[in-house]
């Protein structure tokens, strides 16, 4: 299970990669130096700057709120796939309990 990070903490990380970004010869670097400087992972921090990216516009992907919509829609169409499966074997059974072949 991932840890849930202070807010702040990840946002000052993700700022402070950016406002030094152009003082390293890569964005890697500049992530690996916040991030041990920050006491979090160089991947996680990473993950945090692309989706940060992504969300001001300055990268292709899908947005955090975009994420969002999808994880929730899934979660709505299984629960719907179950309802349909519950209301079709309730509808078999029912069936069979009216066939009069059955009395």
């Amino acid at each position: 299970m991932p840890k849930k990070m202070d807010p702040v903490r990840k946002e000052r990380a993700i700022r402070l990669v950016r406002e030094h970004r152009s003082e390293y010869p890569s964005t890697a670097q500049a992530i690996q130096a916040v991030a041990r400087q920050e006491g979090v992972g160089k991947e996680t921090l990473r993950r945090w700057v692309y989706q940060a990216d992504i969300d001001a516009g300055d990268a292709e992907g899908q947005t955090s709120d975009e994420l969002a919509d999808i994880k929730r829609l899934k979660a709505e169409n299984k629960r719907l796939r179950e309802d349909v499966a519950i209301l079709r074997a309730a509808t078999t059974f029912f069936a069979g309990e009216l066939d009069p072949r059955n009395r």
